[in-house]
């Protein structure tokens, strides 16, 4: 049986990220770059002012000082106005710097009178004024191949002039549940039937990673009706994520369909808790394929797609960084693992300590959703309280 890390490793040596396209900036939200982008535009591109004021030399305003204003330069066009010895021009907040002036006092800090001011504060060389590049310079580094484009990475761009960029595309998902008992919420419950959560949490999570093209289906515990509907999704679908059926009951039906359609499991079983029966096939002919199977109960199904499937499904998305997330947390309470696999135990994390929370069972959905980080506990481990630990937060 693998480790996590090992079955982990093993999926990501197999996913390589999906086709580029070229989207508009707005459009780009939330993918990640193809390509490096480097500025061509320093930030400022000019010497300008940061306040509405007057531009001057400072060793013509000492305090009490009285200077005669020689000119405007608002904001905008360029005037390549030159300050005369002893003089000020008047000036609005990012306009260009007038040559010679080398200081802009705030309109605050003078009395005007007519066409002069009186110097009301000390002013110093450089005192308000942008510098051409001290924000950006031309040449540095923007975007990263696999960095993910935020709202001020876009902005940013958009200071370029860029209006569009190259970007990995999207995979499309099929989400597929099994289970007789099973039916979808909004319908009536039956005596022994359950309500399908795993289809729309699954579905869900993968919403929020960005993924748009998500299909879900359901199928019975059926061999031709399991074939039908894994055939039907690898004809169409780039993922596909399982949920149930991949254990070895009389009713799990997932690894005998799989190969009937040429698909053989290069994984199955993982050395966790919870999350034991997971299911990993790759094919790349006629066209590449995903499929993880996931355990039916949903902590276990949860756990298994953080730990295996996120990680993967972000490196077919094209990120530099599909690592799980880790931070040091301090432990609020001792915990235990009695028993042979490193459990995922879940918690709340918050102000820099993590406590356990909820039923550690795995078909506790409700004490799941009042987690939002994973512990992993080592087998046979105690962890006292107030022990330094790393936690996930999910």
């Amino acid at each position: 049986m693998l480790t996590e890390a090992e079955a982990r490793e093993h999926v990501l040596s197999r996913v390589t990220p999906g086709g580029v396209e070229t989207l508009g900036l707005v459009e780009s939200l939330g993918r990640h770059a193809a390509a490096q982008v480097l500025a061509h535009v320093a930030l400022p591109g000019f010497d300008n002012s940061q306040v509405d004021g007057y531009a001057l030399r400072a060793a013509d305003a000492p305090l009490g000082a009285s200077l005669d204003v020689a000119d405007e330069q608002p904001a905008g066009a360029d005037r390549h106005l030159i300050l005369p010895a002893g003089n000020a021009i008047r000036i609005f907040t990012g306009a260009p710097l007038p040559t010679n002036a080398d200081a802009v006092i705030m309109q605050e800090d003078v009395t005007r009178t007519g066409d002069s001011i009186v110097i009301n504060d000390s002013v110093s060389p450089g005192e308000h004024i942008r510098r051409t590049g001290s924000d950006l310079c031309r040449g540095q580094v923007l975007i990263r191949p696999g960095e993910r484009l935020t709202a001020t990475l876009i902005g940013l761009l958009a200071t370029q002039g860029i209006a569009s960029l190259p970007v990995h595309r999207l995979p499309s998902v099929g989400v597929l549940s099994t289970g007789d008992e099973l039916i979808p919420p909004g319908q009536p419950l039956e005596p022994g039937q359950l309500y399908n959560s795993n289809g729309p949490m699954l579905a869900a999570m993968l919403a929020s990673l960005g993924l748009r093209d998500i299909q879900t289906h359901h199928c019975r515990d059926d061999l031709d009706a399991t074939i039908q509907a894994l055939d039907s999704l690898a004809g169409t679908r780039d993922v596909i994520i399982i949920s149930g059926g991949v254990s070895v009951g009389d009713h799990d039906h997932i690894k005998p369909a799989l190969q009937a359609l040429g698909l053989s499991p290069e994984l199955w079983r993982v050395k966790i808790k919870p999350g034991k029966p997971f299911l990993f096939v790759h094919r790349e002919q006629p066209r590449p394929l995903y499929v993880f199977g996931l355990p039916g109960n949903p902590v276990s199904s949860f756990v298994t797609y953080q730990l295996f499937v996120r990680p993967a499904l972000l490196k077919l998305m094209g990120a530099a960084d599909h690592a799980l997330p880790a931070v040091e947390a301090e432990l609020t309470a001792t915990v235990d693992n009695d028993g042979s696999r490193p459990h995922f135990m879940r918690g709340r994390y918050a102000d820099g300590r993590f406590s356990p929370a909820g039923a550690q069972q795995s078909h506790a959905l409700y004490g799941l959703s009042q987690c939002n980080a994973l512990l992993r506990v080592e087998a046979g481990a105690t962890i006292a309280a107030g022990t330094k630990v790393v936690v996930h937060p999910f």
